[in-house]
């Protein structure tokens, strides 16, 4: 059984590391970290492990996972935590790490206290950072009453496809998100609209293609332009009235689409919030590291997955899985200095094969 807790804990909680998210990346890096017999407390704001995976597309389909043609956001958060469960972790969840101190007398190898938001306090050997892009917040269009509608008629993700089985629906963006969303809910909805302020798309070519198959099957719609009102009363939304500017003649006309949902995909702003204030040093709101050990400029302090930066960074989960690989065994000398790393392989090591019941 996972262990989760929620509350804060009422005694300071000692352990060999800390790690700040539990999206994909910062779940691999339990199942790294415990190779090694290293043992792993993991903080989420969320409420659930996951990250964006189960916060914003548990349903959708990822199809660059190695082994995997096809594979969910939820399904592969489901998979980590059955790989990692061997290593006992602990998750904090519903709490942000507020205050990082670097402690003097060095006991034990305890060189972090890192505090959070709801009271609970760490002490560890090492701090990873696997949060993302930080805590995230859908950037919302400009509409009026848009508060009024949301999650009742407007989402800003998708958490259950059936949800919207029969629905009409608009979906507004130009992205990977909106075109996705569209051509995978096509199938379920009643009516789908794709509205975007241009023709072109900032989306997938293979996405595009098939939407735009979609549209002349008539088995979808499109609209250039932007919505600039909603209708509808009590929460439910009745129409978008959407705007249109002539690039030529400058004439401005607007067009009534009857829908009960819409979905804004417009990305998401990234906060770092009290990461920020760790003293690391930041490129453009992002960690830099080193490509050896995916450390920081601060000794001890790690950083995996979207969070860090470095030439050549490609925000991938697979990127971050490999930097978890590496970043542990830097980890490893921190939390046992006076041992000589051996590598091994896990198809050959017996120790690993008893700690995962392999032949059971």
């Amino acid at each position: 059984m996972t262990n989760i807790k929620n509350k804060p804990d009422n005694t300071i909680i000692k352990t060999d590391a800390v790690i700040i998210g539990a999206g994909p990346c910062g779940l691999f890096t339990v199942f790294e970290m415990g190779l090694l017999d290293m043992k792993c407390h993991l903080i989420d704001i969320l409420d659930r492990p996951g990250g964006q995976c189960a916060e914003l597309y548990p349903e959708k389909p990822i199809y660059d996972i190695p082994a995997w043609p096809v594979i969910t956001g939820q399904e592969l958060t489901d998979r980590l935590m059955e790989q990692i469960k061997p290593f006992d972790p602990v998750f904090h969840f519903q709490q942000m790490a507020e205050k990082l101190e670097k402690l003097d007398d060095d006991k034990d190898n305890i060189k972090w206290r890192l505090s959070t938001d709801t009271g609970t306090v760490f002490e560890a050997k090492i701090i990873i950072i696997a949060a993302g892009g930080g805590s995230f917040v859908p950037k919302k269009p400009p509409i009026p009453d848009i508060e009024e509608y949301e999650n009742t008629s407007i989402f800003y993700s998708v958490r259950k496809m059936e949800q919207f089985k029969g629905k009409k629906i608009v979906i507004a963006g130009g992205g990977d998100s909106a075109l996705d969303w569209a051509i995978n809910l096509e199938p379920l909805a009643d009516e789908i609209t794709i509205v975007h302020r241009r023709e072109n798309f900032r989306a997938n070519m293979d996405s595009v293609n098939k939407m735009r198959a979609l549209v002349d099957e008539k088995r979808m719609s499109f609209e250039i332009g932007q919505i600039k009102e909603l209708k509808g009363a009590n929460g439910q939304l009745e129409a978008v009235i959407i705007e249109h500017k002539d690039k030529e003649t400058k004439k401005i006309t607007r067009t009534k689409i009857e829908c009960d949902t819409l979905m804004p995909f417009f990305g998401l702003t990234m906060k770092l919030g009290a990461i920020a204030e760790f003293g690391l040093n930041l490129h453009e709101n992002l960690i830099p590291v080193d490509t050896e050990k995916f450390e920081t400029d601060v000794p001890g302090i790690f950083a995996v997955g979207d969070i860090n930066w470095y030439p050549g960074k490609l925000k991938l989960i697979l990127s971050g899985f490999h930097e978890a690989a590496l970043m542990s065994r830097q980890a490893f000398k921190y939390i046992y200095p006076d041992d000589r790393l051996k590598f091994e392989y896990t198809t050959s090591s017996s120790n690993l094969h008893e700690k995962l019941d392999v032949n059971n």
